[in-house]
């Protein structure tokens, strides 16, 4: 089969590989009908996340049709559409019964790599590194899904691809993002990033009721997006304005209530503390750019929210842990913990209707083939 494999910084191509197989009864193998590259792809592209290998197979947000079931499997069958959410979940261990799916205590393989790094492993990830279990991923003809009687999710008939396939990450991922600021009717939330998981993080802020959404980003097409598709009230293109004095003009000197970092390791910026970032990064000094993460620490109201749904991979150098601590903010992080997540966001949006995946701030316009289609 064909697939998108990594074989060094910047180095990625598509090659033959041979088909999977089931290795475990709870195994399921599906052949991809569309898939997808996230914004944390970019990470593993630009050299930044370790223990990739050459040949892996990239992808992490992908759903199709059910080819084979494992004797376990009891919930699938040969031809069910599924969407396969990126963290791989037992279903059985602590975290997993607690609904933390994306903490499972079982499904890394390679978890020593990750408490070396981290004190403790979170679940396996479909493509992305060895760190995180070496799983092959979506960006292929076929991939094999362990735990398949945990994780993915059954697509009715009457839902196309482009309505379901963000499910599998940057919906309830941005949607998580928002629902970690406790957003009360009549707040103002600012999102770091309008890229795909910062698209959806304003668009869930909205529909959980703030009154304001500030965007913050440099790219004219994707602040437009923002405001056109995703419900923005107001944007700032920080190549052009400076965020500080903005966001202060726009909140009336308080800041916003809750301050969303939908960017992550690679955050942009200007000034000596880029140039200091980018110069720690180049060395190995320092493994994230916190740009975006320091600024909405810094701009959140005091008593406020930081939730940080951007991919950090390791260290990061200057971190205001005294703006944290004597302003009383709240600072919350994680990956999507998807099932229960995934329910609460199609719920949602089935509620208010204004914000549908057919018709998402960077919906997928790929159909149905014989072949995957990868979106960007």
């Amino acid at each position: 089969m064909k697939a998108t494999c990594w074989y060094g910084k910047k180095r990625v191509r598509v090659e033959e590989v041979p088909d999977p197989k089931i290795l475990n009864a709870h195994d399921a193998i599906v052949k991809v009908t569309s898939t997808a590259i996230c914004g944390s792809d970019i990470h593993l592209f630009n050299g930044f996340m370790p223990t990739m290998e050459k040949g892996d197979v990239l992808g992490h947000e992908f759903m199709g049709e059910v080819m084979e079931v494992g004797g376990a499997v009891k919930n699938l069958k040969a031809g069910d559409r599924i969407v396969v959410p990126f963290p791989i979940a037992c279903g059985h261990c602590g975290a997993c019964v607690e609904k933390n799916f994306s903490l499972c205590e079982n499904s890394n393989p390679n978890a020593w790599m990750a408490e070396k790094l981290w004190g403790h492993s979170p679940c396996g990830i479909f493509g992305y590194s060895h760190l995180l279990g070496g799983f092959a991923g979506g960006q292929a003809e076929y991939v094999r899904v362990p735990f398949a009687d945990v994780g993915p999710i059954k697509v009715p008939p009457e839902l196309s691809d482009d309505q379901v396939l963000f499910l599998s990450d940057i919906f309830p991922t941005g949607y998580m993002a928002a629902e970690m600021c406790n957003i009360k009717p009549g707040q103002v939330v600012a999102v770091w990033g309008a890229g795909p998981v910062g698209q959806f993080s304003a668009a869930s802020a909205k529909l959980l009721g703030a009154e304001r959404i500030i965007v913050i980003d440099r790219l004219s097409y994707r602040l437009d997006l923002a405001v056109t598709r995703a419900g923005a009230t107001d944007v700032i293109n920080f190549d052009e304005q400076d965020v500080h004095e903005a966001l202060l003009e726009l909140t009336g000197g308080r800041g916003p209530d809750a301050c969303i970092d939908a960017v992550g390791l690679e955050a942009n910026g200007h000034g000596i503390v880029y140039a200091y970032d980018r110069a720690k990064q180049a060395a190995r000094m320092e493994t994230d750019r916190p740009i975006a993460l320091r600024q909405a620490i810094r701009e959140c109201r005091n008593g406020g929210v930081v939730s940080v749904a951007g991919v950090y991979g390791g260290f990061i150098d200057k971190f205001p842990m005294g703006t944290i601590v004597n302003r009383s903010l709240t600072l919350r992080s994680g990956s999507a913990t998807f099932s229960a997540t995934s329910v609460r966001c199609s719920s949602a949006s089935r509620k208010a209707r204004s914000i549908r995946a057919s018709s998402s701030p960077i919906a997928c316009r790929c159909r149905k083939r014989r072949k995957p289609t990868i979106c960007s």
